[in-house]
């Protein structure tokens, strides 16, 4: 059995455990300064550029005239994916959509704050956003859905789809599938840090918008760090992590089970067992060889270099108290809480992005159709953002509206302060030179 890497948390240095909660993508400058040059390419070339980085770097023939996907592919992918697949895309988008539904905020409110003076909100769609759906470890119509249907549902005017193309020049079936059954019919075939370009700069076939999300390679998170000043790059989502809480009122190889869910995503991946039972962890490293001979070589290499390399393994500690300070300074994307009472530790969790309760909520439903989002925060910031939902999808705008009776008290007050921060059209604005106007 390969040599999963185990951390007694207790005996740890302050910066031991400081190297605990870093991800992969701590250190982006390797991506950052290869990134450059790509996007000014797309910039300066456009369709060009994406024809010849989807040859050099997807292996991929995407000919001039068929970077975006056609009616026709569209009609040809519902021929390629099976019922029980189409089945299950349905079934997860009907959740998820059934849960944003209940997230969208009411279109305005408007409530009076004294006597005649009014103030409130109103939401509006963001009226262009770009999906990214990543494919170069897999084919995932789950991101798609997950983008997708919080923007239909949210009212985006123009949503595209931008993803790597297979080697033959076309897009993953599955994901062309369920882009349909959510309602989006615009697709690009480019991926990585040249996808991200083309939606910042827009191309002769791909259109600019104003906003990308959706989760990518390094390569992908560089790009959106560097073109920010041109186009919201929404949450920050990089590779896929996990911590897996387990108490001692299950069984290790359970939890062991649920360790490799995030952990065969990637060698870039990030996943933990935390635990403060040193029986669970024992029936953990038993089970893992079992488990490991379920899958396929591709994703037991990919969670062996996770599971024995700097980011990932087991911490065992010496209480849940301890699990849980660990769990909030860690912050992870995707928090499981293996145990017959999840309840009696969520409230002392504050810092996680997905919070997944009991033995029977493993990632996987959480990914494939629970309802709630599932592209969320990785690299610790779930200490500042959330999940992506239908308010990424929409913006704010303040509104306020003073009657003629309850104007003369809320001028008095801001003439008082116009004046004591110097700001002298301020001052003028609310004294007796309006009221000549008015």
């Amino acid at each position: 059995m390969a040599d999963v890497t185990i951390h007694d948390y207790a005996r740890l240095s302050k910066d031991e455990r400081a190297q605990l909660v870093r991800r992969s993508e701590a250190d982006l400058s390797f991506f950052l300064e290869k990134a450059a040059p790509i996007i000014e390419a797309v910039r300066t070339e456009g369709d060009a550029a994406l024809y010849r980085f989807a040859r050099d770097f997807d292996k991929a023939e995407v000919k001039p005239g068929n970077l975006k996907v056609t009616e026709a592919e569209f009609d040809h992918a519902f021929t390629q994916v099976e019922k029980e697949v189409v089945e299950a895309i349905e079934f997860g988008i009907s959740n998820i959509r059934h849960f944003h539904e209940e997230q969208k905020p009411e279109a305005m409110w408007l409530k009076e704050m004294r006597p005649g003076a009014f103030a409130g909100d109103r939401y509006t769609p963001i009226r262009s956003v770009a999906l990214y759906i990543p494919r170069g470890k897999g084919a995932f119509p789950s991101v798609t859905m997950m983008t997708a249907v919080p923007a239909v549902v949210a009212g985006v005017p123009d949503i595209a789809i931008v993803t790597p193309p297979t080697a033959d020049g076309s897009v993953d079936a599955a994901t062309l599938v369920a882009a349909r059954i959510a309602g989006v019919s615009t697709v690009y075939k480019c991926g990585g840090a040249q996808a991200v370009a083309a939606v910042a700069h827009g191309t002769e076939t791909v259109n600019k918008a104003v906003k990308i999300v959706g989760p990518g390679s390094p390569w992908v998170v560089a790009a959106k760090r560097l073109l920010s000043g041109i186009i919201d790059p929404g949450l920050p989502a990089g590779p896929s992590e996990a911590i897996i809480f387990a108490d001692d009122t299950v069984h290790g190889g359970l939890a062991a089970l649920d360790l490799l869910i995030e952990a065969e995503h990637g060698p870039d991946s990030s996943a933990y067992l935390v635990t403060h039972s040193r029986r669970v962890m024992e029936e953990a490293l038993a089970a893992l060889p079992e488990h490991w001979g379920r899958m396929t070589e591709q994703r037991v290499d990919f969670s062996k270099t996770v599971l024995t390399g700097r980011y990932g393994g087991i911490i065992l500690t010496e209480s849940a108290e301890q699990s849980i300070d660990f769990i909030n300074d860690y912050a992870p994307e995707h928090l499981e809480i293996l145990s017959t009472d999840a309840f009696a530790y969520l409230g002392r969790i504050t810092e996680a992005a997905e919070i997944l309760m009991g033995p029977h909520t493993p990632v996987s439903i959480g990914n494939f159709g629970l309802g709630p989002n599932a592209v969320l925060p990785t690299s610790r910031w779930a200490r500042s953002w959330g999940p992506l939902s239908v308010h990424d999808f929409v913006k704010r705008s303040s509104i306020g509206y003073v009657t003629a009776s309850a104007y003369p008290e809320f001028a008095r007050h801001a003439h008082v302060l116009a004046r004591y921060e110097g700001f002298s059209s301020h001052e003028h604005a609310v004294s007796d030179v309006r009221k000549a106007y008015l």
